[in-house]
């Protein structure tokens, strides 16, 4: 079954569908990431941890996740994340020193 909404990796077009799901430090890194100031390391940043926490690397094309859609999945993944808006901050963060360290090594 095919959904529009459906694609290989979390998609940054999401971002705002998120705003609202938790508390006030969620808030602000969404605002952060689809604000026109955010550079493209954030961005990746964020895609790669909403990979990670949403399982996307195991979603195909026969999933129920797929077939529900990108959107919906990824607020039911915000949504259902157990630990505290901090920690997920703290998870951005470290995402993000991961990519720049990538970059910086594939720069050489």
């Amino acid at each position: 079954m095919y959904n529009p909404d459906t694609e290989v990796f979390f998609p940054l077009r999401v971002v705002p569908q998120l705003r609202g799901l938790r508390g006030e430090a969620w808030n602000q890194l969404v605002d952060q990431i689809q604000s026109g100031e955010a550079s493209l390391t954030q961005k990746g940043a964020f895609v790669l941890m909403m990979v990670r926490i949403g399982g996307c690397v195991n979603c195909n094309s026969d999933s129920f996740r797929a077939m529900r859609g990108c959107s919906q999945c990824a607020k039911l993944t915000v949504k259902r994340y157990r630990g505290q808006d901090s920690e997920l901050v703290e998870q951005f963060q470290q995402v993000q020193k991961e990519v720049e360290a990538h970059l910086k090594k594939q720069a050489g």
